[in-house]
């Protein structure tokens, strides 16, 4: 009987070595005589351990990690496919700190599962929700979704079942679920985990998405920079197909969904829902005016729901385990877990999924270890390049949408990146503005042109001209952008550079001090 590794082929573990490991492992073992079975899953989201193979014993599995491929030899000199010692070794997974101390839902099989699998999935309670769906008819599994408190996971964090409810009530040929895969945040990679290592139940996700609105067509619109998410996407769509789970007839209920990847050409603006849709119809991604809403007209004009990936992937749960189980865990109206994702200058890097309600200072200095230079923490910008900076002095903040609302912030897609003591905040502001410049459509004037301005001021500012002067454009242009901009793109572009500039003034002022001295 051969031994079994687990190893990631995640897109992180990748770029860290796993495929040098991987084959390191194999000539190892057939230079020794031994068979063993690599199996490649997705990561657990420990990006400062990776790659980290897992050993199975008879006890469970026993972690190994970080591993260059010229350690090979001295695990297997180690007997480590019996969990022997070693300087590797890492012990349990799920013991290890940074998991044992998460509330893994959506992401309770990321790294366990094999991602090609249906079969593995299923052993692993894949399925569950879309049978208690189809028992429950489509009008409950809405109120189901409502009932939970999901809220969108792409970052406006509407309630997802409420979204559901108006495009069910709409009456149309033709519906359709359109999945927000274009990942583009920077600091961001949840999506692509759950694509890459649990890609079923994004699928499950999908079809009971489907089935409660009355869709029978789903698109999965996802960004050129993800081939290995695609191609895992692709496998595991044949797969459910093959298996009688997308197609006509699902697993004989009378319910028809079939399901197809799109991938987009990188504009950061696709991102945003109507955009999207553009994209998908074949068209240049420019943003819609609201109303009508997608849910009522979107996809070709039909009625159209829109989730980002971890939205849909939290469904099956919600389903398979009630509603209530879900509404249990969380903090204030924001209900459940959050996958948020550590980067920037932090000691441990990774996913980190937690009921709403922890501080941002437990995430970043208990969870995340401080930064990765050994500086102290300057500033965190949480919700992407949009988002606001956050002082320490802020690390009081809860994670959850109203109190970061509160203190003019935003939670996004739930990515944390850190920034030590070297930073300078007013050319992070300048880079705010500089962003949107590049990636508006140029539908609205105010984000098409107040961005571009906005470049021109902070360079003088930057410059040490007439600061005052310019301090009062800029935030008057903010203003301006806020309220003005047909999306959030050039909505969300003030919080950044209005973030930077209350908490980090100094930053703003200091070139002026310089020419005057």
């Amino acid at each position: 009987m051969s031994a079994r590794i687990y190893l990631p082929r995640d897109a992180g573990a990748l770029a860290l070595g796993a495929d040098a490991v991987a084959a390191a492992l194999a000539r190892e073992a057939r230079a020794r005589g031994i068979g063993l079975d690599i199996v490649r899953t997705g990561a657990r989201g420990l990006y400062w351990l990776e790659p980290m193979l897992e050993v199975a014993t008879p006890s469970g599995r026993i972690a190994y990690g970080p591993i260059a491929p010229e350690e090979v030899g001295s695990l297997f000199a180690a007997d480590f496919l019996a969990g022997g010692a070693h300087p590797k070794q890492l012990g349990r997974p799920e013991e290890i700190p940074f998991l044992k101390r998460q509330t893994r839902l959506t992401f309770a099989r990321c790294g366990i599962v094999d991602p090609a699998s249906a079969a593995d999935y299923a052993a692993h309670g894949g399925w569950l929700g879309l049978a208690r769906a189809l028992a429950l008819g489509p009008a409950a599994t809405v109120e189901e979704v409502v009932a939970s408190g999901l809220r969108g996971r792409g970052g406006a964090g509407f309630p997802t079942g409420i979204k559901w409810r108006t495009a069910a009530g709409a009456k149309a040929a033709r519906k359709y679920i359109v999945c927000n895969a274009d990942e583009g945040d920077s600091g961001t990679f949840a999506d692509r985990m759950i694509m890459e290592g649990d890609p079923f139940v994004l699928i499950e996700g999908m079809l009971i998405a489907g089935y409660a609105v009355g869709a029978s067509k789903g698109y999965l619109y996802t960004r050129s920079e993800y081939p290995h998410a695609i191609a895992a996407m692709n496998a595991a769509i044949l797969a459910a197909r093959s298996g009688g789970f997308l197609g006509e007839n699902i697993q004989d209920s009378g319910f028809s969904f079939d399901l197809e990847v799109r991938v987009g050409a990188g504009a950061y603006v696709c991102g945003e829902e109507t955009a999207l849709l553009d994209s998908l119809e074949g068209k240049r991604g420019v943003v819609r005016a609201k109303p009508p809403l997608p849910a009522l007209q979107g996809l070709f004009g039909q009625p159209t729901v829109i989730n980002n990936v971890i939205s849909l992937a939290s469904v099956p749960i919600i389903l398979a385990e009630g509603a209530k189980a879900y509404q249990d865990l969380g903090y204030g109206r924001s209900r459940g877990t959050m996958p948020i994702q550590l980067a920037g200058n932090i000691r441990n890097p990774g996913l980190f999924e937690a009921a709403f309600g922890v501080t941002l200072g437990e995430l970043v200095e208990e969870i995340g270890g401080g930064t990765a230079s050994g500086r102290p923490v300057r500033a965190v910008q949480v919700g992407g390049p949009l988002g606001a900076y956050f002082p320490r002095a802020l690390f009081d903040t809860p994670f959850d949408y109203e109190a970061f609302a509160a203190r003019d912030g935003l939670i996004g897609h739930g990515g944390v990146v850190v920034f030590d003591d070297s930073v300078d905040m007013a050319a992070q502001a300048r880079f705010a503005m500089e962003f949107c410049a590049i990636e508006s459509c140029g539908k609205c004037t105010p984000c098409r042109l107040g961005s571009t301005r906005g470049v021109e001021v902070m360079d003088r500012i930057r410059a040490g001209r007439d600061v005052e002067k310019n301090l009062a454009l800029i935030t008057d242009l903010c203003e301006t952008m806020k309220f003005g901009s047909l999306c959030a793109l050039g909505g969300f572009t003030p919080y950044p550079v209005m973030s930077a500039l209350t908490h980090f003034r100094d930053d703003f002022t200091r070139a002026a001090a310089q020419a005057a001295a």
